[in-house]
Formats: C-alpha cells, sequence, structure tokens
C-alpha cells in the first residue's frame, strides 16, 4: 500500500515540475538531476543529434535529387510474333518514335521517358504476365493492347492494380460504358460495322453475304459481326451463311474456303487478322475470280496487300483511317515513320502514336499528386494525326470521320 501512495506523490510530483522546475523530475533517490546529465554528457549527446538531423537533410535532398532524374516508365503490350504481330510491330515502332522525339526535346520536366516493350504473343496466360510484369516495374501507363481479346484479358488486373492502359487499336464494345483503368483512342465497333453494312447496301447486286472470320479474336470479330449482321438485314440483306475457323482447329485454308463456298451469296466478308485475309482471298480466288470481297477494319493493313498481291484487287475495307489525309501533323509522322521504319506506319502506326501522345501529353499535365487517368479526361480533348481525340467519362473515343477503301493496283484508295 505504501508504494502505492509513493508512486501516487511521485507522478503529482512530476506533475506539478514539468515547465517550472527541471531538477523535480529527477529529484529522486534513485535518478540524477537534468543539469548534472546536460553537463555530463551534453555536448557529445546534443552534437549527436545535430550530426543526425544534418545527415537525415542531406539524405532527403539526395533521395529527392534522384528522384527528380528517374525517368517516366511507360510499358508496351502487343503481339510482336507470330500470325498478327504486324499490328504489334507497326504499334510498337510508332510508340518509340514518339518517346525518343519526347526525349530529344528535353523530356518530361526534365525526365527522360523509358520504355519498356512486352509481348503478349496473343495468348491469354502470357498476356496477363507482361502485363504483370509491367504492374511490377512500376510503369505510369501501359500502351496496349491492340487486339480486343488481350484487353478483355488484362482489363481486371489493370482495375486492381490502378493501371491505366491507353490501347491503340482495340474496338470491342464489351469495354466500352465502363469506369475502369481501360482507355482506347479507337473508336468501338459500331461506326465501321455500320458503314460497310450501309455501304454494301448501296451496292448493286450484293445482297447476300457468306461470312468467314476468326476465332482468335472473338471479342473483336464476334462483336463486329452482331452490328454489321443487325443492319445489314434491317436494310434488306441477309446473311445466307456464318463459317469460323481456328482456336485449335487444323483445317487449312483451302479446306475452309471450299466448305464455305457451297453457299448462296452475292459477296464474301471477311472478318480476320491480315495474314490470313490474304490467304482466304488466294483460295477464294482460285474457285471464282470475280467475287466481292470485303473485309472488317481489323485485316486492312500494309501486310494484306503484301501477302495478297493480284488476288486482293478489289477489295474494299472499312475505317477510321485515312492514308490519303493532307493534315500536316499526319505528314510530318509518316515522314519520320518512313524515314526511320523503311515502311508505311499503317493505322496500327497512327494509332499507336497517338496513344503514346496522349499518355506523353497527360503527363507532362498532371497535377501533382493526380492519377494519369483523372489527368487525361481532365484535358479531355487531344491532337490526333487525324483530327480530334475526345474522351467521354468512360475512356471511350469517336473518331470523326468513317472511310471505305478499296484496293487499286497495291494501294488502298480511298472511295467514300
Amino acid at each position: 500500500m505504501k508504494k502505492i501512495i509513493h508512486c501516487e506523490n511521485q507522478l503529482d510530483h512530476w506533475q506539478q515540475g514539468v515547465g517550472r522546475d527541471r531538477n523535480g523530475l529527477f529529484n529522486t533517490p534513485d535518478k540524477r538531476g537534468l543539469e548534472q546529465l546536460y553537463h555530463s554528457t551534453g555536448p557529445f549527446f546534443f552534437g549527436a543529434i545535430r550530426l543526425f538531423l544534418i545527415a537525415m537533410i542531406v539524405l532527403g535532398i539526395l533521395w529527392i535529387s534522384c528522384d527528380a532524374k528517374r525517368p517516366f516508365r511507360i510499358g508496351f503490350v502487343a503481339t510482336i510474333s507470330g500470325r498478327v504481330a504486324y499490328l504489334g510491330l507497326a504499334g510498337r515502332d510508332a510508340v518509340q518514335l514518339a518517346v525518343d522525339q519526347c526525349n530529344a526535346r528535353g523530356g518530361i520536366h526534365g525526365r527522360r521517358v523509358e520504355l519498356i516493350i512486352q509481348d503478349d504473343q496473343q495468348n491469354e496466360d502470357i498476356v496477363v504476365e507482361a502485363v504483370q510484369a509491367l504492374i511490377q516495374a512500376d510503369v505510369e501507363a501501359v500502351i496496349g493492347p491492340m487486339t480486343s481479346n488481350m484487353a478483355m484479358v488484362i482489363t481486371p488486373f489493370l482495375n486492381e492494380s490502378r493501371t491505366i492502359a491507353v490501347s491503340p487499336t482495340v474496338s470491342t464494345g464489351r469495354l466500352s460504358g465502363k469506369d475502369d483503368y481501360f482507355l482506347r483512342v479507337n473508336p468501338a465497333t459500331d461506326e465501321t460495322a455500320i458503314h460497310s453494312a450501309e455501304y454494301q447496301l448501296r451496292s448493286e447486286g450484293v445482297r447476300k453475304f457468306l461470312v468467314i472470320y476468326g476465332k482468335g479474336n472473338r471479342a473483336y470479330s464476334e462483336g463486329w459481326l452482331k452490328i454489321f449482321k443487325k443492319r445489314f438485314v434491317a436494310g434488306g440483306g441477309q446473311i445466307t451463311a456464318t463459317v469460323a475457323f481456328g482456336k485449335g482447329e487444323h483445317q487449312s485454308f483451302s479446306e475452309i474456303v471450299h466448305a464455305a463456298l457451297v453457299n448462296d451469296f452475292d459477296g464474301i466478308l471477311i472478318i480476320a487478322n491480315a495474314m490470313d485475309c490474304a490467304l482466304i482471298c488466294h483460295q477464294i480466288r482460285k474457285s471464282d475470280p470475280d467475287t466481292i470481297i470485303t473485309l472488317a477494319a481489323w485485316g486492312a493493313t500494309e501486310r494484306f496487300i503484301e501477302l495478297g498481291g493480284r488476288a486482293v484487287e478489289g477489295v474494299t475495307v472499312v475505317q477510321n483511317f485515312n492514308r490519303d489525309s493532307l493534315d500536316p501533323a499526319y505528314q510530318r509522322f509518316r515522314k519520320h515513320y518512313l524515314e526511320r521504319f523503311r515502311q508505311e506506319p499503317g493505322f496500327p502506326g497512327v494509332y499507336a502514336y497517338d496513344a503514346a501522345q496522349v499518355v506523353l501529353t497527360a503527363l507532362d499535365n498532371r497535377k501533382k499528386g493526380q492519377h494519369l487517368k483523372v489527368s487525361i479526361l481532365s484535358i479531355g480533348e487531344f491532337n490526333g494525326l487525324q483530327g480530334k481525340i475526345i474522351f467521354d467519362a468512360y475512356g471511350d473515343v469517336k473518331r470523326s470521320n468513317t472511310f471505305i477503301s478499296v484496293v487499286r493496283n497495291q494501294k488502298f484508295v480511298v472511295v467514300e
């Protein structure tokens, strides 16, 4: 009991002495006074504190300086090997050009931009590994992917990590109108599919279409076909047969086309990558050199013409991209791209450059502590190579024009 009273008295004594009597804090039988402690150890003790504080300040300055010089990291993910590599290769080259031009101008706020490239191989497991590697590398944003199937796979991982992706070419409607971390500079499939259907309805003698499509990018091909069919049938047309190929099947294109041609049709619609479109055209022309053939936007690359040769003459395509555009920004980009890579950028190169400029512009204008997604949507409107890129609240865009082109003398020529 005495011990408890003694503790209470000591506490009362301490409370009375704070701010009034420094020695009162320590003038107990078993402790020395503060003054004695200071005189005996003060010079060393307080000198050490001063040195510690100075060291921490210096380290903080060095850390800030190093962080200010650390490059901005941007990821790029696309298929750069295999059958659909053309999209990814053109996209990669265009993004690299944009990054190099940015660094040549001094970077962003004096910091260089570093591009980290991942190949998704158009494989669902590999694209997850690729995106997770970019997230772990602490990238500011991911540019890509280039196909709709890959975008569907990675979006949940982007949302979980709050890492933004800006895709150059993905157009599936399944990602439209969603408040997520997936943005794109290419419109959803609705515009091109509807325009294509309406163009075919205006064409003489085309009322029944046979459709051949690839299953390797179903999020795109089946969505595009659904919209095309709805508009074409509403206008009085028919889809007489639908033939899907790929994804684990081992049929040759000769077998696929031979089986498809037994159906009744006025024209053939192909929804596939550029290589597959070209090979299918070769097989069709062997049976009927005059068959009307049209493509969805996905296959309409320079690779299609290169592989197709004479078999693709007269084929029509629909895109939001005009190769004959006289826009000065597009002409400058095309000149630099041709000088460096010795080939046309095509729509994947143009859209990838636009996506890179969106990311770089948003980084340059981002407020302190602001997420890059907020920065992009706050700016809202960006200058693209062929007109304005205007984002809605969900990161979806609309392009001002849609074009119909026809292959003539190994070139895409705009006819509408």
